[in-house]
């Protein structure tokens, strides 16, 4: 299959062991950048008592391999300036590399390798679990991430979207080299790859190297894991955390559509008029006309299940019930308020505008079709995502905020006193 898209071709293939190939020739520039999803993983498939298993996996997946320690792993990747990274989010795991062009077989080589073998040495597994407790300490003192995870954890409840990809300081204690382990040998397999490379690579030299190195990888007899299936309840409540903060953080959390609902694109447009930018419709209404807030935004973020449209402000503490007042007149007057074309017109603009701007890179164009395909969507995603944008009028905004946007979830945190009064 072949794509054209911004005068990109994007190639797609499926080899014989089940790895789906995306690539890009894009010459401009003697680099060459490399994602490697696997697209059934993720904390959607941890059980909460393994809750941060990914994201361990993915901090010491390249600190050893049976033939190199991680400080062999290192020097090859940064002797000749690469790089080389793995992540993991809800709803897949992704490993990372960008090099020149010539250098680029090798270290594909090296992330097979990675891949295919690492041997999670338990001395790099306990210092990883170390610092991914640090780490979620430190968010414990951070009001905005304390506010966000007490909205997370009363909308998911115990769907895995409703705790943290980096697991709780319990979870983590527990975690053992022999989770790795399984997870690794569970998961990491031919068929659940994705490989999308974008940079100066023909198709035809992009098929013989993905082939050489990882086309001997032999499908499993055992069927993949499904993810957990865990039904939510949409039931608004308020969270309330008292903490002896400089200001209140305010949350408003909805329930919203997954990417492979109709109502994705237009939900992605509002949150682009109300948050996005200088010129957006909460900055310009209650921070700069008002003076509420000092901070004032909204995320949407990209699930393939349910997700959450969030508004937050960071307000004085004195101003925490007015502050919650204007969040909530801004959602609603969406609801009962159409707005006018002028307005749609520039937030499309904006939006479009922003999601040419991040398809500049080889990383950027990889992990973009990579992510696609991923998700199920597709890479006509990026085609009919734009037509859809398009095609938004008044009066579909109108009906979807009508919705979504009228019973929020409330999450605060800030000084006693301000919040009780």
């Amino acid at each position: 299959m072949r794509v054209k898209e911004n005068h990109q071709t994007v190639h797609r293939l499926i080899l014989d062991n089940g790895i789906i190939l995306l690539l890009v020739e894009n010459p401009a520039a003697d680099l060459i950048a490399g994602r490697i999803f696997l697209k059934n993983a993720g904390s959607r498939w941890e059980n909460q008592d393994k809750a941060g298993l990914f994201h361990l996996l993915a901090t010491v997946i390249t600190k050893g391999t049976e033939t190199l320690s991680s400080v062999e792993i290192a020097e090859k990747v940064e002797s000749v300036g690469a790089n080389l990274g793995a992540d993991a989010t809800s709803d897949y795991f992704v490993l990372s590399l960008k090099t020149v062009s010539s250098d680029f077989p090798v270290m594909l080589g090296l992330i097979e390798e990675i891949m295919r073998s690492p041997t999670f040495p338990e001395s790099e597994v306990e210092l990883e679990k170390h610092l991914t407790q640090q780490n979620i300490r430190s968010q414990q003192e951070q009001p905005f991430n304390v506010a966000f995870k007490q909205l997370r954890e009363a909308m998911y409840e115990d769907h895995p979207y409703g705790y943290s990809i980096l697991g709780t300081e319990e979870t983590v204690t527990q975690l053992t080299r022999n989770d790795l382990q399984q997870c690794h040998q569970t998961f990491f397999r031919p068929d659940n790859f994705v490989i999308s490379l974008s940079g100066r690579l023909t198709l035809e030299e992009g098929i013989k190297l993905v082939e050489q190195t990882f086309g001997h990888w032999e499908i499993p007899q055992s069927e993949l894991p499904s993810p957990q299936v865990v039904s939510l309840n949409h039931n608004p409540t308020e969270k309330i955390t008292y903490q002896d903060t400089q200001q209140s953080i305010i949350m408003l959390g909805y329930t919203a559509a997954p990417v492979k609902n109709a109502d994705y694109s237009v939900l992605k447009l509002l949150s682009t008029y109300l948050g996005n930018g200088l010129s957006s419709r909460l900055f310009v209404e209650l921070r700069e006309k008002r003076g509420l807030a000092y901070d004032v935004s909204c995320f949407y973020p990209t699930r393939l299940e349910t997700s959450q449209f969030v508004i937050y402000m960071g307000t004085a503490p004195h101003n925490t019930t007015i502050g919650i007042e204007g969040l909530r007149a801004e959602a609603e007057r969406l609801c009962h308020t159409e707005l006018t074309p002028e307005e749609v017109q520039a937030a499309k603009n904006k939006l479009l505008g922003q999601y040419a701007l991040g398809k500049q890179t080889n990383s950027e164009i990889a992990h973009l079709y990579g992510w696609y395909e991923t998700l199920g969507l597709g890479i006509n995603f990026d085609i009919g995502f734009q037509e859809e944008i398009d095609r938004i009028t008044p009066q579909m905004i109108q009906e979807v905020a009508q919705k979504y946007l009228m019973n929020p979830y409330l999450s605060l945190v800030g000084p006693a006193s301000a919040i009780e009064s």
